[in-house]
């Protein structure tokens, strides 16, 4: 009896280790093909891509971008195979989550961010603004706005008048200034692309009175003349301006109309014809 024991003991010994090494093999055999899968495939190479959208003059970070295998037959040209190629240029156009960058929409090296955007004979500058003048948050970069400007003379009325026509939004931010008491608040900050004369006109305008931005369509670029409104002008009403109403004519279907014309109807060869007198 006990020597079956032991042949029986054997005999699952002999059994579990069978299985084991069974096992061992097929996790041998499969272990090439999970690395085959998990390997890049034939015929790539790496590529700095955007990990997220990016501003136009926004300085590029490290945490702003990755690298993905592209396929080598079609790389575009300029494209980045290191992280340290691209970070700490600044961006000459927008790009979009998992787009290349390329040395065509790159600053060299050093040239600042949104300096690098600013056409040859304008200059950037930046107002403050509050969420009625910043068009309750529509201003964003790249919309073209109007600039309104009101102003009260020593010993005159206030006036209003757009100073500034289909002027073009560069950035819009926040920033964290104090008030009259001291306490901090967080303001709108608009930076605008203007001539030299208008930077003059616009600097003027917000450290003597109130602008205000009209937003307007991008595709719109008529300028429009304006007088310009003060508050007197606001008061009058039609007839203290010396304008008077205007006519009203009396129309074909009036009654009086009616009352002194007469009309026949005449049929003529299936043709109807009205006579009036």
């Amino acid at each position: 009896m006990r020597r079956k024991r032991r042949i029986l003991v054997g005999a699952l010994a002999v059994l579990s280790g069978a299985i084991a090494g069974y096992t061992a093999l097929q996790i041998l055999a499969t272990r090439p093909t999970e690395l085959a899968v998990a390997a890049p495939p034939a015929g790539t190479v790496p590529v700095v891509v955007a990990a997220r959208d990016l501003a136009l003059g926004a300085l590029v970070a490290e945490d702003d971008v990755k690298i993905v295998s592209w396929p080598e037959d079609a790389l575009p040209a300029g494209a980045s195979a290191q992280i340290a190629q691209v970070v700490g240029r600044g961006l000459i156009t927008p790009a979009f989550a998992n787009e290349p960058l390329l040395d065509t929409k790159l600053a060299d090296r050093g040239s600042g961010g949104l300096s690098i955007i600013i056409p040859e004979g304008m200059r950037a500058l930046s107002v403050k603004v509050d969420e009625v003048v910043g068009v309750a948050g529509f201003v964003l970069p790249g919309t073209v706005v109007d600039v309104v400007s009101t102003l009260t003379p020593p010993g005159g009325d206030a006036a209003s008048r757009v100073i500034l026509q289909g002027v073009r939004t560069l950035a819009a931010g926040q920033t964290i200034t104090r008030d009259e008491e001291g306490e901090p608040m967080t303001v709108t900050v608009i930076t605008l692309l203007v001539t030299p004369e208008e930077a003059e006109s616009l600097s003027l305008a917000a450290n003597q009175g109130r602008i205000q931005l009209a937003l307007r369509n991008t595709l719109d670029t008529v300028e429009v003349e304006t007088r310009g409104v003060h508050v007197a002008s606001l008061m009058q009403t039609p007839s203290s301006s010396g304008s008077s109403p205007r006519p009203r004519t009396a129309s074909a279907s009036s009654p009086t109309s009616r009352s002194r014309d007469s009309v026949i109807e005449v049929l003529r060869g299936g043709v109807r014809t009205l006579i009036t007198y």
